[in-house]
């Protein structure tokens, strides 16, 4: 670290230390359950064609935009946009209240995932069989009626009350592992940079080593070629819906972190001049680029979990049809099913109608996808069951995601943080470590409500509302401060200083137009959306809006995120989170009894 005064600015140890930083805190949960889910729904490959124009025409250049105002003007989000114009300093008030809201409950989002870590290390794991019920002389009955992998998120980790007006108790288990992962941040950005700066060598390498294993892994399981053509086949067709470039233009938004002031605060500690330009190509196409290796390991399991689900499904058919017609034992294997059941419907087709038979399709497995929550402690907890070793990986992938989660946090505490060194907030006898602390703590405090046993409801409150509009109109007004207050000459010439050549058409034309009017695009439809969508009657307390639970099997079952159906027929924006969702991917899945028309969850 070098400190050469003690008015002088710290600055990174070096460039790689920044640019894992940067890469750190947009590349989050997001990118693993939330862009895979995304392109399967979204016409597969076809999704990447509006995916990269927003990104070349929005996500890059509003991403320039906060490196170099926050290199050039060395300050946080607050005291940037102060100098900028004494008129905008709400938005830097704004993406400082933005970030503190999301550090909340984004960090309960650690404490489940610390949760399924911890109870990862054990063989067999606790999701993979039902408990015994009270008297010990059989399984719990609620747990049989759905499955354990919902039984362990619902009630074991949850335990989530039936509705949003019964608050319950906080859950003792959930408060430990709370506690823990703010005692893991607040160790990890003790000192800032200084220690944010070692700890993300780590945190950002190590989740794409767990990705390559997985993605070697799930390459050699059978299953993983249908899981991945299931995925990327383009549909052309959905080109022609518009939600469907909507879609690709918030990914991009949010997936790269923009108008939190992590990435001001990152680039304020970088040499004036540093070549920021460079930087923002170089951490955006990192981000999409993880966004579809994540894909690819994702959906490379998901397809042997697909494989094996449509395996089951036949057994059990054939089972019934062995013993309706009293063959003989393994006198049908799943290859033969098909022409057996249609020589059966042809020959005695009454017998066969009064079965219980499954309609049982590789297809119908495979567009079962989920994100969010939905994806992490359900199916993919689910598909590990199925593969050897199962805690090994358990623990890899849970790992993984705390990981994320972690270097994601601290971009989130440098937004906070930065801007109150910047203004004194501190008293000078007063350590930086003390402050760091309080703040720390004063979070913990604040987001223990939501360990309580409504606490998922509240958090989907919160993600809905603390983060979601507010982002939008941020950026529009950090673009429009920046080319039309501040002036575009101004900052091209700012731009040329630090980098030393000056930007060229491509830049300036996005900055001053395509940017803006795209921003505004998304702006006006996301409005338009929420005029359109109706409200959850849970969160207005309506008589009878419940929550699924163990008790309910047909409800979860469907109120997982799981859904069946057309791929191109995915809302975005879905009424399950608001856009911040897809930048970490930490809205819970709605959890209500919507069976027919659930959507996943965002996180």
């Amino acid at each position: 670290m070098v400190r050469a005064g003690p008015d002088e600015r710290p600055q990174w140890d070096n460039k790689l230390q920044y640019l894992l930083s940067c890469v750190g805190f947009a590349v989050g949960l997001g990118n693993l359950w939330r862009f895979p889910y995304l392109c399967q729904t979204h016409g597969g490959g076809a999704f990447l064609i509006p995916y990269v124009i927003a990104l070349v025409f929005e996500g890059i250049p509003l991403f320039h935009v906060e490196l170099a105002i926050g290199q050039r003007l060395r300050r946080g989000s607050i005291g940037v946009w102060r100098a900028i114009s004494p008129y905008l300093g709400g938005v830097g008030l704004g993406c400082f209240t933005v970030s503190l809201l999301v550090s909340l409950y984004y960090n309960t989002i650690l404490a489940w995932v610390l949760w399924y870590l911890l109870n990862s290390f054990q063989h067999p794991l606790p999701w993979s069989t039902c408990p015994l019920d009270l008297n010990r002389t059989g399984l719990v009955q609620e747990c049989q009626d759905t499955s354990p992998v919902t039984y362990f998120w619902y009630r074991q980790t949850l335990n989530i009350t039936p509705d949003i007006n019964d608050s319950g108790a906080v859950q003792g288990r959930l408060l430990l592992c709370m506690a823990a992962s703010w005692a893991v941040v607040y160790l990890c950005v003790i000192r800032g940079i200084e220690t944010a700066g070692k700890a993300i060598y780590f945190t950002a390498l190590f989740p794409y080593v767990v990705l390559s294993v997985f993605l070697v892994r799930g390459l050699t399981l059978p299953g993983a070629t249908e899981g991945l053509l299931h995925l990327f086949t383009p549909d052309m067709q959905v080109l022609r819906n518009p939600r469907v470039w909507l879609d690709a233009a918030t990914q991009i938004f949010f997936s790269l972190s923009l108008a939190f002031g992590g990435h001001i605060a990152f680039a304020s500690y970088n040499p004036p001049r540093n070549h920021c330009e460079r930087d923002a190509v170089t951490i955006a196409l990192v981000n999409s680029m993880t966004s579809l290796y994540a894909s690819i390991a994702v959906f490379s399991v998901l397809g042997f979990k697909a494989a094996n689900d449509h395996g089951r499904c036949l057994d059990g058919n054939i089972l019934l049809l062995l013993n309706a017609f009293d063959l003989p034992d393994q006198s049908v294997s799943r290859d033969d099913y098909a022409a057996v059941l249609s020589h059966l419907n042809a020959t005695q087709p009454e017998r066969v109608a009064r079965l219980p038979l499954q309609v049982c399709h590789l297809e119908d497995f495979l567009d079962k996808s989920a994100s969010g929550t939905g994806l992490a402690f359900i199916v993919f907890a689910e598909a590990v069951l199925h593969m050897p070793g199962a805690p090994v990986w358990a623990v890899l992938f849970f790992g993984m995601l705390f990981s994320l989660g972690l270097s994601s946090m601290f971009g989130n505490m440098e937004s906070i943080l930065t801007p109150l060194f910047d203004q004194w907030v501190r008293p000078r006898r007063v350590p930086k470590e003390v402050l760091t602390g309080l703040v720390c703590l004063a979070c913990f405090l604040l987001a223990s409500g939501f360990t309580l046993q409504s606490g998922n409801y509240w958090l989907e409150i919160f993600d809905q509302h603390a983060a979601s509009l507010n982002l939008i109109f941020l950026a529009f007004f950090e673009v429009v401060g920046v080319i039309y207050v501040y002036g575009m000459k101004r900052f091209c010439d700012d731009v040329a200083w630090m980098t030393g050549r000056r930007p060229g058409l491509y830049w300036q034309v996005t900055w001053k137009v395509v940017s803006p009017l795209l921003l505004l695009t998304i702006l006006v439809a996301y409005l338009a959306l929420l005029a359109s969508r109706p409200s959850n009657p849970w969160a207005s307390g309506a008589p009878g809006a419940t929550a699924p639970t163990p008790a309910a099997p047909a409800t979860l079952d469907k109120g997982l995120g799981q859904r069946q159906g057309d791929r191109s027929s995915s809302s975005v924006l879905r009424a399950s989170g608001s856009p911040w969702a897809l930048l970490y991917g930490c809205g819970a899945e709605p959890r209500f009894p919507r069976a027919e028309n659930a959507q996943p969850g965002l996180r």
